[in-house]
């Protein structure tokens, strides 16, 4: 179809109807959907560019009836390539050619104190100054939204650490770091935060297809080699069910691979708070202590995922000769204290101030705390991981929209792990804020959650399912 017969409304119509769209209309509805921004941002400027909108550009209106549609009908699997790509190419990429590296990243689906990418970012760079080959994880993270934490917000409570990184200076800090920790520039895939905003807006936030865009067209604009994705399942977990979170993960899988990226899913759970804060300022805390040496027990869980998320990269890099292989690299880099001294590299590059780190937990300085204990003795059960999630969030540690602040202090410190044997009185989360008159709905949240039983329940392991492209 030439592009001159594309009209805003044929897109809409065909998609309602469920026809396959063909990769140009797809491509004609992303920059359409890019062009809608861009004129809208110049009359928000004082221009009268609205006034002079062509036909060919979607409206807000029909951008939403569109994603409704993808939301109702799906998308084939050439479509949702397409649309992945389109959205990867509607702003700048990140070239890695000139690195000469093997790129390899992570993405996590979100959850509680899911603090893995502060591990495995070391983890992997101090890997990666080995040759044959040489491995760069070009990390590009998000903020909290909702009930679940946000790397970006963590990193930002490490004083002058840099988020905000040109494509040029990331270049610079993975030739001398070999990994960077940054946050989407404004001009890397805008059709994205275009998109996501209208998603937000039109109750279509959850379509799988609409998420595997979103997630993989900011990923392969990191121009990957291989990618490992840590897709939640549980209470936790952003998707509904074991069978849709695995859904998902096929999409996100087959995409990645139908654009060149070595790819790989673990559906891992998430039915409680993964180590042992949950926060921001407290979860690098928990992190440096890990890279250090000191392994806390709660942590436990933290270094089993790391490793074996770290052990997929690794195995995907050429660098073990399996997965477990990997992990057991990881876990020793870890050890070794090679890690920590990867992790203080990159803090320095990205102008964070590592002399925190000497005494991390006198950085903690919460205003206010309390202590939720077992009402009686028994097995700690079960708990809504969401909502001792969304509890941590009212702390001050979240955001319930983008832009809203966020407490560096914040968050709870779990002292219980499912399947525990707990006696009346014994303390089972304590809640942090920087203001008292926070903590009381949180608690009451967290006490409303708990579940203790006389017995204890099988517990589901870390590692539910790995998902591979076929």
């Amino acid at each position: 179809m030439p592009e001159s017969a594309i009209h805003p409304i044929d897109l809409v119509l065909r998609k309602r109807d469920g026809h396959e769209l063909s990769t140009q209309e797809i491509q004609h509805f992303v920059q359409s959907v890019v062009e809608n921004g861009v004129q809208k941002t110049a009359a928000q400027r004082g221009g009268s560019v609205l006034a002079e909108r062509s036909d060919s550009v979607m409206s807000d209106a029909q951008i939403g009836s569109f994603l409704m549609a993808v939301f109702q009908r799906g998308l084939s699997p050439r479509e949702l390539a397409d649309l992945t790509s389109a959205m990867r190419f509607s702003g700048e990429t990140f070239d890695a050619s000139a690195l000469q590296t093997f790129t390899v990243d992570k993405h996590s689906t979100g959850g509680v104190g899911d603090k893995s990418s502060l591990l495995i970012a070391p983890v992997l760079a101090a890997a990666g100054l080995e040759n044959n080959p040489s491995i760069s994880v070009p990390m590009i993270s998000g903020r909290s939204l909702g009930h679940t934490g946000g790397t970006l917000d963590k990193l930002e409570t490490i004083p002058g650490f840099n988020t905000q990184l040109s494509l040029k200076r990331m270049a610079d800090v993975l030739r001398e770091c070999h990994a960077t920790l940054v946050g989407q520039t404004p001009h890397l895939v805008p059709a994205d935060r275009i998109l996501y905003a209208m998603r937000d807006h039109t109750g279509t936030v959850e379509s799988p297809f609409l998420i595997t865009a979103s997630i993989m067209s900011k990923k392969l604009a990191e121009d990957l080699r291989a990618l490992v994705l840590d897709v939640k399942v549980g209470s936790g977990a952003f998707m509904p069910s074991y069978e849709q979170s695995k859904f998902l993960a096929g999409l996100m899988v087959s995409t990645g691979e139908l654009a060149g990226t070595r790819t790989v899913a673990l559906l891992t759970s998430m039915d409680e708070p993964l180590g042992r804060f949950s926060g921001n300022w407290v979860e690098v805390w928990e992190c440096v202590d890990i890279m250090k040496g000191t392994r806390h027990p709660m942590s436990a869980d933290l270094i089993e995922l790391s490793n074996a998320l770290s052990g997929w990269m690794l195995y995907l890099a050429n660098k073990s000769s399996s997965p477990e292989a990997g992990a057991n690299l990881a876990d020793e880099i870890l050890r070794s204290g090679e890690a920590y001294d990867a992790w203080l590299k990159i803090v320095r590059a990205q102008d964070g101030d590592v002399s925190i780190f000497d005494n991390p937990a006198a950085f903690h300085k919460p205003r206010a705390t309390r202590v939720l204990k077992a009402a009686q003795s028994g097995y700690l059960a079960g708990m809504d991981c969401k909502q001792v999630g969304w509890a941590v969030q009212r702390l001050g540690a979240g955001r319930t929209s983008p832009g809203d602040p966020v407490s560096a202090h914040a968050g709870i410190e779990s002292h219980a792990k499912l399947g525990a044997k707990l006696a009346k009185g014994q303390p089972v989360f304590t809640l942090f804020s920087e203001n008292e008159k926070l903590l009381d709905e949180p608690y009451r949240m967290l006490e409303a959650t708990l579940s203790i039983a006389e017995t204890p329940s099988p517990k589901m392991p870390l590692v539910r399912e790995i998902v591979r492209h076929s």
